[in-house]
């Protein structure tokens, strides 16, 4: 989807994004997460099983059928930390979130800056 900042409501979701951002460096910093909220974004967007059609980049993976799956063990905690910038921003989507905690993780831990596009299809 691509944003057009003339569109408010585009506006100001991307306000909120930046909102977000501020928060989850401040809260991966804290709590020293980064290794686990770059696994939660890898893994929201890597698993995908074909036989019961679950997982993608979706958000779908704060769902149990997906954390609680041998490979996304541990994500909870990942998924829980996530919850705390969910409530606070409810305007953003939970695939958005996970993306951008991910980049955040990334960036906290010496990496580039890495620009963030939102609006990944939502489950």
């Amino acid at each position: 989807m691509n944003y057009d900042l003339t569109n408010l409501s585009d506006y100001w979701y991307r306000k909120e994004i930046e909102k977000a951002r501020r928060d989850l460096r401040y809260l991966i910093f804290c709590k020293e997460c980064a290794p686990i909220m770059l696994r939660l974004a890898f893994h929201d967007a890597g698993t995908y099983c074909k036989r019961t059609g679950t997982g993608g980049p979706n958000g779908s993976i704060r769902k149990p059928e997906e954390f609680e799956q041998i490979c996304n063990r541990g994500l909870k905690t990942a998924i829980d930390f996530c919850e705390e910038i969910k409530l606070k921003h409810p305007m953003i989507s939970y695939v958005d979130i996970y993306q951008l905690a991910g980049i955040v993780a990334v960036e906290i831990s010496g990496g580039p800056t890495i620009e963030f596009i939102p609006g990944r299809k939502v489950y």
